[in-house]
């Protein structure tokens, strides 16, 4: 066959060199790389191997990763069908991953183009050139790891003899030899951010404070919000070095004393938890951030103003993003019923000894003691909410139940926090590989078109004395309720109206059956009220206050 019958086979030329190699590699520039190529293609002109002038050239980037420009560039004239064969001087030029390589070879086949390292002898259309490249890959991908780990590993012993490893110093310091050394003017703004924190209390106002007073940036700029959240929560300032969710005493001198910095973090965590309920603290939504329906979709706090009362509720996201169909069992509760429920389990759980003491059992004998013997003492006080959301997770409500999840490490954590008067740790943003559930057995009485909004417990749900009547009075008290406060209707005498009763009477005296104590409404939805009750008992009730009302039922 002459050269004229021969098959032309464009070849590409690719060339990488990554930042971090050195100079003891055999070929570290790009130049060099190509040169060795074309030599090699012109060797193949006698099978019809032609140079392809586009220069494919990722000069300081790291073969780890395929976002490299001319890599990307590389791909799409393959796509394009005009390359043929890819030569690389050798294998990990193109690529380091394992993982990546496969794809590349997918799209080799998919486009019928082939690979060639001019060192190694390979060719992708071959199936013992594919093995071998996948060993040679294989190490090449392990080298990098290792590399890697040296590199980590070499942080964490430096950290733990408390040495800098973080580059740029933080405000307040300077680098001198590798070591932070007290920068007193920029030290001095440290301490007045964190002082003018606790005593203003809100970081937006201490960014106004900065700026009136001219206190700015290593770099004479205003602080930002983020920057202030930042130094504000960073360790360094009292002297530590973290890594890792560990600290070790650092080789610096601390800025700030670490009984502020334990307040500071007091005082960012009941923001963060105002900030996130939309409510004031003393009515702050215990569960924000915490709360999501049996879809996944998060549950928001939101809330109703009618006759200078605030009712509190968790709507589902899906609802309030118009989703309707993507929505869990249950789109909206009213916030005390789920806060209650979870608050109960909570101290349930608590009040079972054996089970906590199954969590600590890798604390020495006498911490284990001390954290039992401060649970105990919890279980008399009032569980705070800073407590409760730092211990909790993650909870997700069904129709049928309510799946509490904790994490043990967390749980930990916290106990120790209690029993030592320590920090308390962040809450948990993900979840977590050691969960500990809690699942509460429930049933939902749904009694508005609008959502369900009473939670009722299935545990004694066997006993036998169900009335239906007073159920069905219950029920329509708060679906009344509702349609008031919904707006769906305006008052008392639309709501006659839309009934059908003659007069106005019977639907006051059920709307009020709403401010039952929550205990009695339970018994009532369960069977487990006293047996001579009746509707009209309940009318006759005129207090509101609940252990009245319980007095009055005789429970």
């Amino acid at each position: 066959m002459s050269n004229k019958d021969k098959k032309i086979i464009r070849c590409a030329i690719y060339t990488r060199k990554s930042s971090e190699e050195g100079l003891e590699q055999d070929f570290n520039s790009l130049d060099a790389q190509r040169e060795s190529c074309e030599n090699y293609i012109k060797s193949q002109q006698h099978e019809g191997w032609t140079i392809v002038e586009k220069q494919y050239n990722d000069g300081g980037f790291s073969g780890g990763t395929l976002e490299r420009p001319a890599v990307k560039e590389l791909f799409k004239d393959i796509e394009a069908g005009e390359v043929d064969i890819v030569v690389v001087y050798k294998v990990d030029r193109l690529t380091r991953s394992l993982m990546d390589f496969s794809k590349i070879v997918e799209l080799f086949d998919k486009h019928c183009a082939s690979f060639v390292s001019i060192t190694q002898q390979f060719n992708t259309t071959t199936s013992m050139g594919r093995l071998t490249l996948n060993i040679l890959l294989s190490f090449a991908q392990f080298e990098r790891e290792v590399t890697g780990e040296r590199i980590r590993d070499k942080i964490a012993a430096s950290k733990k003899k408390g040495m800098w490893m973080s580059g740029v110093a933080p405000l307040g310091y300077k680098l001198e030899n590798k070591k932070l050394i007290i920068d007193e003017p920029n030290a001095q703004k440290v301490r007045i951010i964190f002082d003018k924190y606790l005593e203003l209390k809100s970081v937006p106002k201490l960014k106004i404070y900065l700026h009136q007073n001219n206190i700015l940036t290593k770099g004479n700029k205003v602080f930002s919000k983020g920057h202030l959240y930042k130094i504000l929560q960073t360790k360094t300032f009292i002297g530590v070095i973290s890594h890792k969710e560990k600290e070790y005493l650092g080789q610096h001198e601390a800025i700030i004393k670490k009984e502020i910095f334990k307040n500071v973090q007091e005082l960012l965590t009941q923001n963060r938890i105002i900030k996130k309920s939309g409510v004031n603290f003393k009515n702050a939504s215990l569960l924000a951030g915490k709360l999501f329906d049996g879809k996944g979709n998060y549950m928001s706090p939101s809330h109703s103003n009618t006759r200078n009362r605030k009712y509190r509720y968790y709507v589902s996201q899906a609802i309030i993003q118009g989703r309707k169909n993507e929505v869990g069992s249950i789109s909206k509760i009213p916030a005390d019923e789920i806060e209650n429920v979870v608050f109960d389990e909570l101290r349930n759980f608590l009040s079972n000894i054996p089970k906590i003491q199954n969590y600590l059992k890798n604390l020495e004998i006498t911490k284990q003691q001390d954290v039992i013997d401060r649970i105990k003492k919890l279980q008399k006080e009032n569980l705070e909410s800073i407590f409760i959301r730092a211990v909790i997770n993650k909870i997700v409500l069904y129709k049928e139940k309510i799946e509490i999840m904790l994490s043990e490490s967390q749980l930990l954590k916290v106990f120790m926090a209690l029993t030592y008067e320590l920090q308390m740790p962040e809450e948990l943003k993900t979840e977590t590989g050691e969960p500990i559930f809690i699942t509460k057995n429930i049933r939902i009485s749904s009694t508005a078109k609008n959502g369900s909004v009473l939670i009722i417990s299935d545990s004694e749900k066997s006993e036998k004395n169900i009335n239906l009547k007073l159920i069905n009075a219950i029920a329509k008290s708060h679906y009344w309720n509702n349609l008031i406060l919904s707006g769906e209707v305006k008052g008392l005498k639309e709501l006659q109206q839309r009934e059908n009763f003659s007069s106005n009477k019977y639907v006051k005296n059920i709307l009020k059956l709403k401010f039952l104590a929550p205990d009695i409404v339970e018994k009532i939805l369960t069977g487990r009220q006293p047996k001579d009750l009746t509707v009209q008992k309940l009318i006759d009730i005129k207090t509101l206050d609940w252990n009245e009302q319980r007095r009055i039922i005789k429970l």
